[in-house]
């Protein structure tokens, strides 16, 4: 997995490496990247933890999900994945031997992404009752769980369909993928046991999604340039004063502090895939000034770009 494409806020990757539109490949955080930043894509994602404590915002909404458990991002959502710091009350208890490599692995998160084309699970000819449980899954109107944990009605028999579509990509014996569709339809069947509908609005408009895109994929295409308030605010259509107050109520945080840490997220990775100096990696990302870079690198990840390096 290419992680600077995965880290893209609109990702465009091919998942598959054949005309099967299912994939699935390990991540761990804080190992493989320190973050998924926001980002969404037209497929269909699976976020299934095996070990530690995910935080995953699914539409600006922020869910815990604790190994074992399974996230469920549908087709187009905006979504991002850190690492959750466990409670005092949830972490091991450690040897002296696990307290010297604490640091690197006690607290990691390993999660599988389960990434596929919906569009691989409709038939090609009329089959009403499969392309209208499809489209009731999407209707703006319906509610989908976005977590399946323990306490999610029908949660054994949802984590053996995916454990055992594992199972049969291990080795991707002929025909694997009819068991694989079969694994995925017996998943969404319970699934559709647990939709529910809402003629109320949703906590995330789709027109503030599209704006949030909007948003996301400029930072995306020119984090290296000069991005002002006042031109994402002529991006959105909206008043100066208007943008920073819709950022900030939305993100939590300011523009420009996302706009730095999206930049310095792009910088660390960088520093450990390419052999550009640091000098070269900060004016890549838009710090025109060094000093200020690496005070803000330090700041944000404790270490310095040259010993993250």
């Amino acid at each position: 997995m290419n992680t600077l494409e995965y880290e893209n806020y609109h990702e465009v990757k091919d998942h598959y490496e054949n005309e099967f539109s299912y994939n699935t490949y390990p991540c761990t955080i804080p190992l493989d990247f320190p973050q998924v930043p926001l980002h969404w894509h037209n497929e269909m994602e699976l976020i299934y933890v095996k070990k530690g404590s995910a935080r995953i915002s699914i539409n600006m909404q922020d869910y815990i999900v604790r190994a074992g458990s399974i996230a469920l991002v549908l087709p187009g959502y905006i979504h991002g994945i850190s690492l959750s710091t466990p409670a005092p009350e949830e972490r091991p208890v450690l040897t002296n031997s696990d307290k010297e490599n604490d640091s690197n692995n006690m607290h990691a998160l390993e999660y599988e992404n389960i990434i596929f084309d919906l569009n691989m699970l409709l038939p090609k000819q009329s089959d009403d009752m499969t392309t209208k449980f499809f489209q009731k899954l999407l209707d703006p109107h319906t509610i989908c769980p976005c977590v399946i944990s323990p306490e999610t009605v029908h949660f054994d028999n949802m984590v053996s369909c995916i454990d055992r579509a594992d199972s049969i990509c291990q080795n991707f014996p002929a025909g694997y993928h009819l068991a694989v569709r079969s694994c995925l339809y017996e998943f969404f069947f319970y699934i559709n046991q647990l939709l529910t509908t809402s003629s109320a609005e949703n906590a995330a408009s789709p027109e503030f999604l599209e704006r949030m895109k909007t948003i996301m994929k400029y930072v995306e295409l020119h984090y290296g340039e000069e991005i002002t308030i006042q031109k994402m605010a002529d991006i959105c259509n909206i008043s100066h004063s208007h943008f920073m107050k819709f950022f900030k109520t939305h993100m939590g945080t300011s523009f420009v502090d996302y706009l730095n840490d999206y930049r310095l997220l792009t910088a660390s990775r960088m520093l450990t895939t390419s052999d550009d100096s640091i000098t070269e990696i900060a004016g890549k990302c838009g710090f025109d000034n060094v000093s200020y870079f690496n005070r803000l690198f330090k700041k944000k990840y404790h270490v310095t770009p040259k010993q993250m390096r």
